[in-house]
This record gives structure tokens, C-alpha cells and sequence, in this order.
């Protein structure tokens, strides 16, 4: 009996450790055996109490969307891409709306975002779309 309560312990100290939520309910299964070895059931029920806890538990943590898997847009994120914020000297935009700027040593191809003015001057990078920076105007009142 107490080596479902063991486990479950061991398997608590590596939800802290790691923070994901399936050790968690891996844990909730081996409390269940343990409680199910304490009760008197015998192998067959406790694997079975264990195996259904941490099902039940899976289930609904993915209905209530805590597990569900969020994906991370890398051209926009900054905390990915480290581009992202910073700022480059447009000098002008041609017909098309792009223009070549030098950012990091390299002359690259820039767009204006959608909804932005088209103006000289400084722009911040909000997006990076291969090799060409998604732009944006600075506005005056924000830090370089």
C-alpha cells in the first residue's frame, strides 16, 4: 500500500521540478491505487483506480483548456525573435511600399504594416517575414 503513496510522492517532487500538469495527475492515479491497496482491492482494482484517476484527470483538464497547446507566432513574439521592438532609419518609401534600410550591418528589404503611415524617419520592427522587416513609425513619444 504505501508504495502507491511513495510514488505519488516522488511523482509530486517531479511536478515541481518540471511544472507540467501530466505528473500531476500521474500522482492523482497512484494516490487512487494507494487508496484502493488501502481499501483491500486487490493488484487488478488498484492499476485499474490508478489508470482511470489520471485518465479522468486528463480529460478534464483538456476540456477546460489548460492543456491545450498554444502556439507561438516566432515573426511577431519577442521574446523569440530579439529583432522585434527595434528601430531602423527609413530613409523613403517607394511606389510599392517597401524600402531598403541597414539594420545589423546589412542593407534589408522593409514593409510598411498594415494601417501604418507611410512616412521617413524612424520605424520600429513588428514582424519579421523571412528576409523582410515588417515596420512600423515610431511614434515620438517612446524610447529609442
Amino acid at each position: 500500500m504505501w508504495y502507491w503513496f511513495g510514488l505519488a510522492a516522488l511523482a509530486l517532487i517531479g511536478e515541481v521540478a518540471t511544472g507540467t500538469f501530466y505528473l500531476l495527475l500521474v500522482a492523482l492515479g497512484l494516490t487512487a491505487g494507494g487508496v484502493a491497496a488501502w481499501l483491500q482491492a486487490g493488484i487488478a482494482l488498484e492499476l485499474v483506480a490508478c489508470g482511470a484517476v489520471a485518465l479522468a484527470g486528463l480529460a478534464v483538464l483538456r476540456a477546460a483548456g489548460v492543456l491545450k497547446k498554444r502556439e507561438v507566432d516566432a515573426a511577431r513574439n519577442a521574446d523569440v525573435n530579439l529583432d522585434i521592438g527595434q528601430t531602423v532609419q527609413v530613409e523613403g518609401w517607394s511606389d510599392a511600399g517597401t524600402a531598403r534600410v541597414h539594420y545589423r550591418g546589412a542593407h534589408w528589404q522593409a514593409e510598411l504594416a498594415p494601417g501604418a503611415a507611410r512616412r521617413p524617419g524612424l520605424h520600429v520592427i513588428t514582424e519579421l517575414q523571412g528576409a523582410r522587416l515588417i515596420v512600423a513609425p515610431r511614434d515620438e513619444g517612446t524610447a529609442p
